[in-house]
């Protein structure tokens, strides 16, 4: 079956098997080696694709959970969506998550994903506690930070290239109420945002969203979003389906013209230099979850997602090189921020797939 990433790029034909326990991923490997991991399709560009894939989303069994210390016993095919679906009403949450709920724990673990409190609670591997890995010989070892530390810490953030994850424990936290206390920054240019960043260093979740279209002196101009889980009120989870993007957008209306008119509007939208709500977890953290198959906004043939972190000392002059490079390019993208670790996404020229230049603009800054 044709397979890809989230970004729909690149395309791959592929040989998958869909093991449903532990035991069948051992027979699997005998029988279908060299192969990688797969699960829900939410990984970027080729990271999770190979001519033979082993599926993992048969593996999504809860094996212990410990109410009075938080510690989730799961195999690696359970989501995170589950997760939070059975625990946000028990009071517990996830210590780390990325932009999206519909990714599995294994998957997490191999991208060792961060999100909005990166700066303060570190990767989701910082959270993991054990896994049980199966090698490439066919051998299920158990690792930890404290046991086989060096295939541990490979593992978190080894893209699936240590092995097949099997089952995890992770320390989850404790919450007391479902909702977000959310403050929103308007900052009118870059060196302001990161300015804002600093000073709200102690801010438990932080992410901007920046508009790298605007000129002059409002180049960078961003919302800085700040958020706090609320000591009081309701443990819920929104049962509210996604909305459908039912059909891929034609390519020719994702242009400088539209995006520049959906960023004046999206900045100025918000009207107050300083402003507060609260919000439930689900928007704050998953924005873009309220949309079924929203890569299908970015046209057939899909797009690219770079990541890059940048030291504090070099925030502004790296930022603005970042955004005077996608210029130059010509390319379009849509900007995140979460501390100085960065996120572009560029939608791919029709055809690409078929020839044509390299579709990465930062390539040269790898």
């Amino acid at each position: 079956m044709e397979l890809h990433g989230w970004g729909r790029y690149p395309r791959l034909d592929a040989q998958v098997a869909l093991p449903l326990s532990g035991k069948q991923c051992v027979a699997t490997l005998a029988s279908h080696a060299p192969l990688i991991a797969h699960a829900l399709g939410r990984s970027y560009g080729d990271s999770a694709l190979a001519p033979q894939v082993l599926g993992t989303r048969h593996l999504d069994h809860f094996e212990a959970f410990d109410a009075a210390t938080g510690l989730l016993t799961c195999e690696a095919g359970v989501s995170l969506d589950t997760i939070l679906r059975i625990f946000v009403p028990r009071g517990w949450f996830l210590p780390v998550t990325p932009g999206t709920r519909f990714v599995t724990v294994g998957g997490a673990i191999a991208s060792d994903v961060h999100g909005k409190n990166h700066h303060g609670a570190g990767t989701f591997g910082t959270h993991v506690k054990r896994l049980e890995l199966l090698l490439g010989n066919g051998e299920r070892v158990e690792a930890s930070p404290s046991d086989n530390a060096e295939l541990f810490h490979a593992t978190c953030g080894g893209m699936g290239l240590t092995g097949i994850i099997l089952s995890v424990t992770v320390q989850l936290k404790p919450i007391v109420a479902s909702s977000i206390l959310q403050t929103t920054i308007k900052a009118p240019n870059l060196e302001s945002v990161l300015e804002a960043f600093a000073a709200n260093a102690a801010s438990t979740y932080s992410v901007a969203w920046i508009d790298c279209l605007a000129r002059g002196s409002g180049l960078g101009r961003s919302l800085l979003m700040l958020g706090e889980h609320a000591t009081s009120g309701t443990l819920t989870v929104q049962a509210k389906p996604p909305t459908p993007v039912p059909f891929d957008l034609p390519a020719a209306l994702l242009n400088r013209t539209s995006l520049q008119a959906f960023n004046s509007l999206y900045f100025g939208r918000v009207r107050q230099t300083v402003s507060q709500q609260r919000i439930e977890f689900e928007p704050f953290f998953y924005p873009l979850d309220a949309l079924g198959h929203w890569n299908r906004l970015y046209g057939k043939p899909g797009f690219v997602q770079y990541q890059c972190v940048l030291p504090q000392a070099a925030g502004v002059a790296g930022m603005r090189e970042v955004v005077e490079r996608i210029k130059a390019y010509g390319a379009i993208s849509v900007r995140t921020m979460d501390g100085l670790v960065e996120t572009v996404k560029f939608p791919l020229p029709t055809g690409l797939r078929e020839g044509g230049k390299d579709p990465s603009p930062l390539g040269h800054l790898r």
